[in-house]
């Protein structure tokens, strides 16, 4: 099974390498790594282009994940049925590094949690609800949005413990610590990507969504 690990990352990381802010970016001569926080995600396409520029983004970074993760599902549903949820995880967090470092680019991608809530609906859906709930408080709340993006998979890793103990995720015990352990991977990831972020929340110096620089 080990192929079949290798084989989902590529097919994960070749997804995620399409930076969909970048290429709308492009559409509207600007590269948005080169204005606002120089982040090609949703969150920075929202600021520097607008709604529609961060929907786009977020729903194109989300779909991603999504269409990696049935590939996988489809290519290894019969030979691996007793683990091909960790092979679906594999995909995700491909199109998570995909997304973040993208090879073609300077390896400057996005911070990953589009391609982490596609991963989310499609590997865990059950977990979606209540990290949809506290990123859509945190940000009305706060109008942090980097401190929904922490909340989000902090809140999947919990639950995805939880839902593992009780049973629920479909797999087999044996392969239950690997399950953990790479959604552990997403949650490290979007807090080292947000390691800036979280210096300037304890600071009280982060951006708030639509509030422009002095």
């Amino acid at each position: 099974m080990i192929v079949a690990r290798l084989i989902s990352l590529v097919i994960g990381y070749a997804f995620g390498l399409f930076q969909t802010g970048y290429f709308y970016g492009k559409s509207q001569g600007i590269d948005i790594r080169k204005e606002g926080s120089g982040n090609a995600g949703a969150t920075n396409s929202l600021r520097v282009l607008g709604i529609k520029a961060g929907a786009i983004t977020f729903l194109g970074d989300l779909m991603k994940a999504i269409l990696s993760v049935a590939i996988v599902y489809f290519l290894f549903r019969n030979s691996y049925p007793e683990s091909v949820k960790v092979l679906e995880l594999y995909a995700g967090f491909g199109s998570v590094i995909g997304h973040n470092f993208p090879f073609y680019l300077g390896f400057k991608g996005g911070k990953g949690i589009a391609c982490t809530s596609g991963m989310i609906l499609a590997v865990c859906p059950m977990a979606a609800p209540v990290c949809l709930i506290l990123f859509i408080g945190a940000v009305a709340i706060t109008r942090y949005v980097s401190l929904g993006s922490i909340l989000v998979v902090s809140a999947y890793l919990i639950q995805v413990i939880f839902f593992g103990q009780m049973g629920w995720i479909g797999l087999e015990n044996a392969y239950l610590p690997e399950f953990y352990v790479v959604s552990a991977c997403f949650t490290a990831m979007a807090l080292w990507r947000h390691r800036a972020n979280i210096v300037r929340l304890l600071n009280g110096t982060e951006n708030k969504l639509g509030v422009k620089k002095n």
